[in-house]
């Protein structure tokens, strides 16, 4: 009787463990956002950025024309960054 129930028990904590979500983590993106052409760009596409629920950084590199963005997958996506920083005025592509 004590290994089925512990047979039972296995089985439950099995089924919860498949039925509950994968676990979100944390990602890192480098976006190319070729069109920042003067220093108040950066601020432009910082705000966008940071404005995205799930963006905890976002750091932009006006001379290399580049944003690095780190977020919560289970939040957001990488396409939406590209989203916000075209909504913006500064299309974008991620880094592969």
């Amino acid at each position: 009787m004590k290994h089925l129930f512990v047979s039972l028990a296995a089985v439950a904590a099995a089924a919860v463990a498949m039925s509950m979500p994968a676990q979100a983590a944390t990602q890192t993106v480098t976006l190319d956002v070729p069109t920042m052409d003067c220093p108040v760009c950066p601020i432009t596409v910082k705000k966008a950025l940071t404005k995205i629920q799930g963006v905890s950084l976002a750091k932009i590199d006006f001379d290399k024309r580049e944003a690095v963005v780190t977020f919560d997958d289970a939040e957001t996506s990488v396409e939406a960054l590209t989203r916000a920083t075209a909504n913006a005025g500064y299309p974008s592509s991620a880094r592969r």
